[in-house]
Order: C-alpha cells, then structure tokens, then sequence
C-alpha cells in the first residue's frame, strides 16, 4: 500500500518570486509545471491563506496563470470564519492542479491547521493530486520552517512544520540577505541536511524521493555539516 501510493505522488514545482519573476519567466515556468503534468489547458484551485485570502493578491495571480495558459483559476477560500470549507474541498478535488499563493507562512500553515486542511491535502497529493507554490506558498510545500520567538534574538529561532510534500528545506528570493533565514533554518535541522534557495525568476521540481531539479536559473545550496552551514556548489537547469 506504501509502495502504490509513493508511485501516485507527484513531483512538487516551487517558484520564487521577486523583481526578476516578470512575466515572460513566469509563463516559462508555469509552462513547464503544466506541461510536466500533461495539463496545457488546466483547472487551477488557489489557497491563499498565507495572505488571508486576500481578493487582490488572488486577482493578479489569476491573470497571470490564464495568460500562461490556465483555463480556469477558482480560489478555495479557507481563511474566513464564514469560509465553506465543503465547497473549498470540492474546488480542491476537481481541479487538475492545486496552487499555494505568498505571503507569511507560519499564518498559512497556522490556518490549515486550524481549519484540519493540512491533512486534507495531504490526502489528496498521496493520492496523485499535483501542486505548486509560490513564494511562501513553496516554502509551505516543503518540509520545515523557521520561526522566532523574539525577532531580534536568533538564539530563539525555532522550527515549525510545513506541509511537506516537497521532504527538502528551502527559501526563495533571499539572494539578497545572503539566504539569512535558510542559514538559521538549517542550523536547527539534521546533520548533512541540504537547503536549497531558490533565486528570484527561479524554480525547482522537487521528486518525492527527494531528489532537485534546477529550472529557470541556478539555484544556490547550502549543507548543515558538523554544527556549521557552509555554501555547495549550485545546481543548473
């Protein structure tokens, strides 16, 4: 049963945002994402819980994956206490591909949670359902992520679990600060444990054996090795 239901996951596609995710290299990658899953045309469910389900945040993704190809974008509001979560799950289940929007991850996993939708995804992506995210939506895909109970003391950094579909630890569009966040992140996690940062206008398709593929642009590594973290080499599309 293990075995048949490994065979039915998909690979996990998690897109970095940013200034250089324009247009043009956003419909490249969601090209590749709907193409990998023989879906050129598809039905797209939105979680945004990371931003509360915000309308406009849904808006403008929207436009953007119809121009990209998407025939249908439905959002699958969770957030709101007057949310029907029957007709969430129902978007969810019929659409060829879930998407998981930006915003804060920690109050995008604290609402699924809340709301007992965390395992109800993770039902469906056992049983073959494709996702992808975006920004703090690809992070909330992956496996762990980094918290603070004082933001101004790192000694109280603490990590917290994320969906997990994607058994990697990564950040996105954090070229800027030197991947920071990852770097405290990793430094919590397993000896050995790689963290991949996923450069802004970049993506990675994540196999559920845990193996990487770079698309778009390199993506930058690190490696939590001997209570250090130190800088590998990147991985090319």
């Amino acid at each position: 049963m293990v075995a048949t239901l490994m065979h039915k996951r998909k690979p996990i596609y998690l897109l970095a945002g940013g200034k250089r995710n324009n247009q043009d290299s956003l419909n490249r990658l969601l090209q590749i994402v709907f193409k990998d899953n023989d879906i050129l045309s598809p039905s797209i469910a939105y979680i945004g819980t990371a931003n509360g389900d915000d309308k406009f945040f849904f808006e403008r993704i929207a436009n953007r994956f119809k121009k990209a190809g998407g025939i249908r974008v439905t959002h699958a509001i969770i957030t709101s206490d007057k949310a029907d979560l029957g007709k969430s799950k129902d978007i969810l289940r019929s659409a060829d591909i879930i998407f998981v929007s930006g915003g804060d991850v920690e109050e995008g996993m604290r609402v699924l949670e809340e709301k007992n939708m965390a395992n109800f995804l993770s039902r469906l992506y056992k049983t073959g359902k494709p996702f992808f995210g975006l920004s703090a939506g690809s992070i909330m895909l992956s496996k762990k992520w980094v918290r603070w109970s004082d933001p101004n003391d790192d000694s109280t950094a603490n990590l917290f679990p994320c969906l997990g579909f994607a058994p990697i630890v990564c950040d996105t569009h954090g070229e800027q600060d030197n991947w920071e966040e990852l770097q405290i992140a990793l430094k919590l996690v397993e000896d050995e444990m790689i963290g991949y940062g996923i450069v802004s206008g970049a993506a990675i398709k994540v196999y559920p054996n845990g193996n990487v593929e770079a698309l778009g642009l390199p993506i930058h590594r690190y490696l939590h090795n001997e209570n250090q973290v130190i800088r590998i080499a990147d991985i090319f599309p």
